[in-house]
């Protein structure tokens, strides 16, 4: 008798598969059963590497967090906050996935020291991605492009929130962009 061979994935296969089991599935609905199908290989597989989902989806999340802020550092080289926010608008729409899935992390509970550990890089890296931000920021109150009475929290939270409003009207997906663009730098009201 034949043994069967595993099949080979790499760790974009992983981390890709991860991705789309935590958004179809979300925290409480992933398994390693789920992405050991997806994969086409065993759970046993799966579990060679990581000894529970926390400690995958925490993995993934660094490896998904390292990607966005490689570009995120990329603002800082852009001459101008007009391209900065024009960058950053494109980035956050390329990168939704990631805003998408900060809840998983949220509700991880193992307690593991590799899982306290990635947790805690994790938190190091949001603290990286908000100085990058700072700078942003800076960047157009130093332009006068940002009005001074707004906290700095507020802008940012509307910027990163409003990735996530629903298409509901189906506008094409350029189209959509540009609305929210247009909200952003200035408002809903007519002056």
């Amino acid at each position: 008798m034949a043994i069967a061979r595993e099949r080979k994935f790499t760790t974009d296969d992983l981390f890709r598969e991860t991705g789309n089991v935590l958004l179809a599935a979300g925290y409480e609905g992933f398994t390693i059963s789920a992405l050991a199908e997806r994969l086409q290989v065993s759970r046993s597989a799966l579990y060679k590497y990581y000894d529970n989902k926390d400690e995958l989806i925490s993995d993934f999340m660094i490896h998904e967090m390292n990607r966005f802020l490689a570009e995120l550092r990329e603002i800082g080289r852009l001459p101008d906050f007009e391209s900065q926010f024009r960058y950053l608008l494109d980035l956050m729409f390329k990168r939704k996935m990631i805003h998408e899935l900060i809840g998983s992390v949220q509700q991880i509970r193992s307690s593991t020291p590799k899982v306290k550990a990635n947790l805690e890089r994790l938190d190091r890296m949001h603290l990286d991605m908000y100085a990058c931000l700072d700078s942003f920021i800076a960047q157009g109150r130093r332009e006068g492009k940002l009005r001074s009475r707004l906290p700095d929290g507020l802008v940012l939270g509307f910027i990163f929130q409003s990735i996530m409003i629903p298409n509901h009207a189906n506008l094409p997906y350029g189209d959509w962009v540009a609305a929210i663009e247009d909200i952003l730098r200035h408002g809903i009201m007519n002056r």
